[in-house]
């Protein structure tokens, strides 16, 4: 619902994988009316190409299915940088400013292809940019043109991705106070109110 907000977006695909955990996933998503794809359960780069190829994507936009709360201004802006700079790839995430749990990524299908050619570790197959993004120097790296998005100050302590049961119930409760069509800027204004909203206190705070 929040990312069909987003107006650069051409078409929706759920890249899921094809462990039968997942039927009542694929069931609900074509109820909904949305494209999905099965792909591996280990080799979710492999995966993604697969579903980028199959649906003609010319740029892929990245949002994980733990990111709730993902603003589609934040989608637009993504966008937009790696079409004005002419980049490979984009995103808000490699200089991490805004909150966890509002990444968003875009690659061309061409850093795509070359990515699930060459990449071969099980760290990279598994995380889907590590090859294009060239930051994890022991492992194979491209070299891609990359475009940042960075917001104005540093709020990348603050958690909104969940992971376990206390981030789902934690960001349950953000929801609820949250009026309709919030952005993240709402969010974040009552999340500071209410400090446990924004994610788990870290051991040098408490210290």
């Amino acid at each position: 619902d929040r990312v069909k907000k987003a107006k650069n977006i051409e078409k929706i695909v759920v890249a899921t994988s094809n462990s039968p955990e997942n039927k009542s996933l694929v069931k609900y998503v074509n109820e909904l009316g949305y494209s999905i794809y099965e792909g591996s359960e280990q080799d979710v780069l492999d995966r993604y190409y697969q579903a980028a190829l199959l649906n003609g994507a010319d740029n892929v936009v990245r949002i994980t299915g733990d990111c709730p709360l993902i603003d589609s201004a934040l989608i637009d802006e993504v966008i937009g940088r790696l079409k004005q700079a002419q980049n490979e790839y984009a995103s808000n995430m490699s200089t991490p400013t805004y909150p966890d749990g509002l990444d968003v990524e875009i690659f061309s299908i061409d850093a795509l292809l070359e990515a699930n050619q060459k990449a071969t570790s099980i760290f990279c197959r598994e995380h889907v940019t590590p090859y294009i993004r060239g930051i994890h120097t022991q492992f194979e790296t491209g070299n891609f043109l990359i475009g940042h998005v960075r917001f104005l100050t540093d709020l990348s302590h603050i958690r909104w991705t969940i992971d376990t049961i206390d981030d789902l119930e934690r960001v349950r409760g953000l929801i609820k106070r949250l009026p309709d069509n919030y952005s993240w800027l709402d969010a974040l204004s009552i999340s500071t109110k209410i400090p446990n909203l924004l994610g788990p206190m870290l051991k040098s705070d408490a210290e």
